[in-house]
């Protein structure tokens, strides 16, 4: 254990605070400034570089040189407070119980991920049951991991859907985003025959076909300008259902 103004610090947590002030000089820094913002000897700081090095972060340098990290390493996730798990493990069940299959299966992966390299008792953490979150009751009417397939691929989608207490339409859409709101699952996209962005409740679809033909334009563009109409009161009301 070292100390940080009188208060006792674990071992994990040190290397995890000396990767983050490695993150932020990104040039090379010295052992004498990594000891001094860390606040531990510099003998201590020359064996944790030694040690991030066998975990496999990419640091060059040498003692009476300095230090610097190459981007793209993470440490396990051994940093981790009590809240930050119960919000991990928050947001494992909602994930698995209000969203596809597939999504919920990867979620159930990442979690096992996560769970292999936590200490025992953080681990305790993530298994507590004190959050409940309940399982989706309703129906989507329509393939939530097709959607996401077709956001990636920017790809279009040709829908039937119902309008509340009005005639059932057909829509040609640009999917750009799908979202969870008010406890119902909602498609953001363009319409061609409105020439204007518009949410369609995803329970409101009656039958869908998704297409091979690509949209045009950048999808994360097509979102920034969905969200700053989405600003304006007139706007918000084009909604389908």
């Amino acid at each position: 254990m070292s100390r940080r103004n009188g208060v006792s610090v674990s071992r994990s947590h040190r290397l995890f605070d000396l990767m983050q002030v490695l993150r932020r000089h990104r040039g090379t820094v010295s052992g004498e400034v990594l000891a001094r913002e860390v606040g531990v000897s510099l003998r201590t700081i020359r064996r944790d570089i030694a040690t991030l090095q066998a975990l496999g972060a990419d640091i060059n340098g040498e003692p009476g040189i300095g230090y610097i990290l190459r981007p793209g390493f993470l440490l396990p996730p051994l940093s981790f407070t009590a809240e930050e798990i119960h919000a991990l493990a928050a947001g494992a069940q909602w994930v698995s119980r209000q969203t596809d299959d597939g999504l919920a299966h990867a979620m159930q992966n990442a979690i096992a991920k996560i769970d292999a390299v936590l200490p025992s008792e953080m681990r305790r953490a993530l298994d507590d049951n004190a959050l409940y979150v309940s399982r989706q009751s309703e129906d989507t009417g329509v393939d939530l991991a097709r959607v996401r397939q077709m956001l990636r691929e920017q790809r279009k989608m040709h829908i039937v859907y119902r309008e509340e207490d009005g005639p059932v339409l057909e829509q040609t859409i640009w999917p750009i985003m799908l979202g969870f709101v008010e406890s119902r699952w909602s498609i953001a996209a363009w319409c061609e025959s409105l020439g204007d962005f518009r949410r369609f409740r995803a329970d409101c679809i009656v039958t869908v076909d998704f297409l091979d033909e690509l949209y045009p334009g950048a999808r994360r563009q097509l979102v920034k300008e969905w969200q700053a109409q989405e600003g304006h009161p007139c706007k918000r009301r084009k909604s389908a259902c």
